[in-house]
C-alpha cells in the first residue's frame, strides 16, 4: 500500500468514526467551542450543539467580555443550550489589529476549564468570511496549542464555509473534508430562536 492509499484508508475511518460520533446520542462526550465573537458560537457551530443537547458543552468566545450587552445575550445563549461557557476580552476594535499569537494562546488555556476534550469546533485557518483576522488568529491559535499538546482532542472540527473572496454570503466549503446536514427540526430552532435573541 503507498503512503498516499494508506492516508486515504485512514481518512476514510477517520470519517466513519466522526460519522458515528456525530450521529450518536450517547452523553459524557466533553465538547469545546473556541470562537472569536459571541454569536459565532450559533452561526458556525448552532447545528452541531443543538443536534447533541446531551453533550457536555463549553464555549468559549474570546472577544467582548467586557460589552454588556453582548455579554448579557451570550449568556442567554448558553441557558438556552443549557452549556457552559466563558467570555474573554481580548482587543476588538475596528481596526482589527493584530494580536500576538501568544496572548491568544495563553487566553484560551487560561479560560478553558479542562484541556482534553472528545470534540473541539473552532473557527477554519481562513475564518468563514474574506479577511476576518480574529477568527483566522483563533484558528491558528488553537491548531498550535493542538500540535504543542497543550490541548488534547479526539477531532478536531474547523468551520468551513467560504465567500469567494465577499462575492456572496458565506456558505458551505465545496472542498470541506465533511459535511452534515441539519435536520429541519435543529435548523428552525437556530433559525428562529438565536437572531432574536442577538439582535434584539
Amino acid at each position: 500500500m503507498t503512503p498516499q492509499s494508506a492516508k486515504k484508508k485512514q481518512d476514510s475511518r477517520d470519517r466513519k468514526l466522526l460519522d458515528t460520533l456525530l450521529e450518536t446520542s450517547a452523553e459524557h462526550i466533553r465538547a469545546t467551542v473556541i470562537v472569536a465573537h459571541p454569536d459565532d458560537e450559533i452561526l458556525w457551530a448552532g447545528g452541531i450543539i443543538l443536534m447533541h443537547p446531551h453533550w457536555d458543552w463549553f464555549i468559549l468566545t474570546l472577544c467582548r467580555a467586557n460589552d454588556r450587552d453582548r455579554s448579557r445575550r451570550f449568556h442567554r445563549v448558553l441557558g438556552h443550550l443549557d452549556a457552559h461557557g466563558k467570555m474573554a476580552d481580548l482587543d476588538d476594535g475596528p481596526e482589527q489589529k493584530p494580536l500576538h499569537a501568544p496572548e491568544i494562546e495563553r487566553t484560551i488555556l487560561e479560560h478553558l476549564p479542562r484541556k482534553d476534550y472528545e470534540v473541539i469546533l473552532t473557527h477554519g485557518p481562513q475564518g468563514e468570511y474574506t479577511d476576518h483576522r480574529r477568527h483566522e488568529e483563533v484558528s491558528a491559535a488553537v491548531l498550535r496549542l493542538w500540535r504543542k499538546g497543550k490541548i488534547s482532542t479526539d477531532y478536531m472540527l474547523m468551520f468551513a464555509y467560504e465567500d469567494s473572496q465577499r462575492r456572496y454570503l458565506p456558505q458551505c466549503d465545496p472542498d470541506a473534508d465533511f459535511k452534515t446536514s441539519l435536520p429541519t427540526d435543529v435548523w428552525q430552532e437556530k433559525y428562529r430562536s438565536f437572531p432574536v435573541i442577538y439582535t434584539c
